[in-house]
């Protein structure tokens, strides 16, 4: 039986990252890596990085700020940067390519904070991932194996946060955010960690503040959601913690689902 590793990490600038990134890529070997928040344009991104690692990689950056990327050692094609429309500012930022592995669909994803419930982009998040659903809604309807992963911002039950009520009244967890997560995956998908692992304690980023991770006060904001053909593939999800305490980690971990 042939193993496909995933794996999905925000990584928080990956030219302070580049070398924990290598590390994990020699250790655990994935086939796709799905990257949030690289910070930087394609002059400062290290494709040498992932050719000595036999990765084909589309990334979309612009300065220091977002970007995602997609790096594959089983091919990839027709990739799109951002959403497919004519997309007008704030909608234009690096927060979204896509990339065919084979017959499969891939997004990394990086969705809008939303600052506060008060702030313009806080609707600007919320308008943001009605525009996923709508440009994901096709291919799922005509049943293209989907994968997207990535840094969604919101945690999407008081389960997946480690004191919800610090949380009320606060982006990440308002109903509004979590009601827009909820659709995305009505569409037909499966947030497949929380489908293996029912429990609390899974979470994937924790503020850097002293105390934070070693506690385990974090929230589960990174995640992989799969088609349902997939998804009945999985035969295991995990977090990668070592990474979250590892020399200048990024304050997100690692995730990571293998399929059949």
């Amino acid at each position: 039986m042939t193993t496909v590793r995933l794996m999905s990490w925000n990584v928080n600038s990956i030219r302070s990252r580049h070398e924990g990134l290598e590390r994990w890529i020699e250790t655990h070997a994935p086939d796709v890596i799905l990257l949030q928040e690289t910070r930087c344009d394609d002059v400062r991104f290290p494709f040498e990085l992932f050719a000595r690692h036999g990765f084909d990689v589309a990334h979309h950056g612009r300065d220091h700020r977002n970007g995602v990327a997609i790096a594959s050692r089983i091919g990839l094609a027709d990739v799109h940067q951002g959403f497919e429309d004519d997309a007008p500012a704030p909608f234009d930022e690096p927060r979204l390519v896509s990339a065919s592995v084979g017959e499969w669909r891939f997004h990394s994803i990086y969705v809008p904070n939303g600052r506060t419930l008060t702030d313009p982009h806080y609707e600007f998040k919320l308008d943001w991932f009605a525009r996923l659903r709508r440009q994901i809604a096709g291919d799922l309807r005509a049943g293209v194996p989907t994968v997207i992963g990535g840094d969604f911002n919101v945690a999407p039950a008081d389960l997946d946060i480690y004191d919800p009520s610090r949380w009320r009244g606060q982006t990440h967890a308002s109903p509004p955010e979590r009601a827009a997560l909820s659709a995305l995956l009505d569409e037909g998908l499966l947030d497949v960690m929380r489908d293996r692992e029912s429990g609390g304690g899974l979470y994937t980023w924790w503020n850097y503040r002293p105390g934070q991770f070693s506690r385990n006060r974090g929230l589960r904001i990174d995640l992989f959601l799969l088609s349902e053909d997939l998804a009945g593939r999985v035969t295991r999800s995990w977090v990668d913690l070592d990474a979250r305490g590892d020399t200048r980690p990024s304050d997100h971990a690692p995730i990571v689902v293998d399929l059949n």
